[in-house]
């Protein structure tokens, strides 16, 4: 018997849709086969007709099963759908994401492997089906007894033992960390306020210090402004004295020279010069007679 690569419970389920389908492809082909057979009890009750006849016949004829092929079809599509999705709802709810490959429905070799399939299936036995082949509906996700769900609840519930665990040494670390943030929180208050203290302290020293600056500096502004005026006065005055100086010297250098101009000219002053003049002379005759008496060396 040919498989179609599934486990018994899907490939059941398989052979649930194909009956369905060819249960409604029967259908399909006897709605065909009645509109041959109207066209016949209808229009076919002479033994002679013309061509147009016979092309207004065909023509009526493939009008009614274009229909009907075109209806049935669609419904086709339209059930696939429905089946896709059933199936697809049953995933989600298992937050599973199913994929189609649509260029696989045209594989020949599987077409052929699906045709010998339902061959097999349903002409080689006489078999009647069973009752979970003509279940017309998915089983419910809510029943119990789901070997996959009983997985999922075992895991889940370890993984929230896991979870809980870890949240209590979650918890614990939290609650020491908050201690401990407690103290270095206290421990930065009271560096703040001796820090504020130390800063009020410093604050007081720099604006006695700037005053005393600012003091200074107007004090030496002071002064170097009153030394710039004293020197500037002393230049003033230098300057006048050396002037006054060069004017009293002239005039002292021109009045002693007018008075020895004067004495010059007096009598005193001849007769003193005379004196003199005869006392070198007498000097002189000295001299040569002393140079006589000396010995020579």
């Amino acid at each position: 018997q040919a498989e179609l690569g599934l486990n018994e419970h899907h490939q059941n389920e398989a052979i649930n849709y194909m009956r369905f389908a060819r249960f409604k492809r029967g259908l399909c082909l006897k709605t065909v086969d009645s509109c041959f057979q109207d066209l016949k009890d209808s229009r076919l009750v002479e033994e002679t007709f013309t061509i147009d006849e016979v092309i207004d016949m065909l023509d009526g004829l493939r009008t009614v099963v274009h229909s009907e092929v075109e209806s049935e079809l669609i419904n086709t599509t339209y059930t696939n759908v429905l089946l896709l999705r059933q199936l697809f709802s049953q995933a989600e709810k298992w937050y599973l994401k199913l994929q189609t490959d649509v260029s696989e429905l045209e594989n020949r070799e599987l077409l052929e492997q699906v045709a010998e399939f339902e061959k097999s299936e349903f002409t080689s036995s006489n078999k009647k089906p069973s009752a979970d082949l003509i279940k017309p509906k998915l089983a419910p996700l809510h029943e119990g007894g789901s070997e996959l769900l009983n997985k999922t609840v075992a895991c889940l519930q370890e993984e929230n033992e896991k979870l809980k665990t870890r949240l209590k040494t979650i918890e614990t670390q939290a609650t020491a960390a908050l201690d401990e943030k407690s103290k270095l929180e206290k421990s930065l208050k009271d560096l703040q306020m001796i820090q504020g203290d130390q800063k009020t302290n410093e604050n007081q020293d720099i604006a006695e210090l700037e005053n005393k600056v600012a003091a200074l500096k107007c004090q030496f502004e002071k002064t170097l402004n009153d030394s710039t005026a004293n020197q500037k006065f002393l230049e003033e005055n230098l300057a006048t004295t050396k002037h006054d100086l060069l004017k009293v010297q002239n005039q002292l250098s021109t009045a002693e020279k007018e008075l020895e101009k004067k004495f010059q000219q007096t009598a005193a002053y001849r007769n003193m010069k005379e004196i003199l003049a005869k006392k070198n002379e007498q000097i002189k005759d000295l001299r040569k007679k002393l140079s006589k008496y000396e010995p020579e060396d």
